[in-house]
């Protein structure tokens, strides 16, 4: 299934939107260079008629090999050797449709060369200053695909995590879960079949989730309060929630398994070692830079000197919040946010900012 966070490796000339740019930018190039032709060999004629002979015969060079590059039987081979077929095959056609329409714009008979006395200057200054720009087309694809390399190993690594974190939350959750079963079943039967129908639900949407690079606020949400239910029958009175989801961003798509590390860090690190009951609250609301989602825990709270910022520090209880914000930060690319900070009078509160 297609995430839609995640985008198949391509190049950047596969978006209409950069190559029309390129297209733009080699406009004002092949102009640059008609001025440096019209300077260079002042014979081939009014400083018109070259500016309007190279802006065609470049954008039909450039457009041929946008249409060359995107062709389905393109051939499967090394990134220059690739731009060398296109720049064979581009530069001529493309300086021969140019010339056509630039001279039937004028009106004039097709001429391919001048018949001035340095007539194959502009065939041979065309054919250089082709190569230079087909040059810079084959380095910038191949630090765009350089550079989408390296986001998609970033992205396989933070998944690596995520697998790793699944196997460190779902075990925790399970063992504590069938010991408390274990004594329900003969105590309070009808408690332990809440519990169970309870844990179905989690390992159901866990698994599904398991599957997938994406998943919907709703489903999150029915994930969290499937888990949030299982607490609340081991941990009785002591803890309090409740989920808080604005039907117009059940829909919105977030990665899975985002919001579970941080209610499990505020029921572990928060509720349970305090003295009496304690809330937890999980709320979305839509703000004008995007999607808001705080986790919000009466526990209790951050040592004196802990510092809000995550650290590589596990055994604090910070390694889920590293991860999530590690997570963040690649699949948003910057765009998203992890807050922590401490809440009033006691617990923690973690407000991730997701674009809509």
């Amino acid at each position: 299934m297609p995430s839609p966070f995640y985008t198949p490796t391509k190049t950047y000339l596969d978006d209409w939107r950069v190559a029309t740019k390129l297209v733009a930018g080699f406009a004002l190039f092949w102009a640059f260079a008609a001025g440096l032709l019209f300077l260079a060999a002042p014979g081939l004629g009014s400083f018109g008629l070259v500016l309007l002979l190279h802006e065609t015969s470049g954008t039909a060079i450039v457009v041929t090999a946008l249409l060359i590059r995107r062709s389905r039987w393109f051939p499967r081979a090394r990134p220059m050797t690739q731009w060398l077929f296109t720049g064979v095959i581009a530069i001529p056609i493309g300086y021969v449709v140019g010339h056509a329409f630039g001279f039937l714009l004028l009106g004039e008979p097709v001429r391919l060369v001048s018949h001035a006395e340095g007539r194959m200057v502009p065939l041979v200054f065309t054919l250089l200053t082709a190569g230079v720009g087909l040059y810079f087309f084959a380095t910038r694809e191949q630090l765009a695909n350089e550079a989408a390399e390296r986001s998609e190993a970033q992205r396989l690594a933070t998944e690596s995590q995520l697998r790793m974190l699944r196997a460190q939350l779902e075990p925790h959750m399970l063992f504590n879960t069938l010991s408390n079963l274990r004594s329900l079943v003969s105590d309070d039967p009808q408690q332990a079949e809440v519990m169970i129908d309870r844990l179905i639900i989690y390992l159901r949407s866990a698994l599904a989730a398991s599957r997938t690079e994406s998943t919907t606020l709703i489903r999150e949400f029915a994930q969290l309060r499937a888990y949030l239910d299982i607490m609340s029958v081991r941990m009785g009175p002591r803890l309090i929630y409740r989920l808080e989801l604005p039907s117009d961003l059940e829909p919105i798509s977030i990665p899975p398994m985002l919001l579970q590390p941080l209610v499990e860090n505020a029921i572990r690190h928060g509720i349970e070692p305090k003295v009496g009951s304690g809330t937890v609250e999980v709320m979305a609301r839509r703000t004008p830079a995007g999607i808001e989602i705080a986790v919000n825990d009466s526990g209790i709270g951050l040592p004196p000197d802990h510092d809000a910022a995550p650290s590589s520090d596990t055994s604090s209880g910070s390694y889920g919040l590293l991860h999530v914000r590690e997570r963040l930060a690649v699949i948003y690319a910057g765009r998203a946010s992890l807050v922590l900070s401490r809440r009033a009078p006691s617990g923690v509160s973690v407000v991730v900012n997701i674009p809509a």
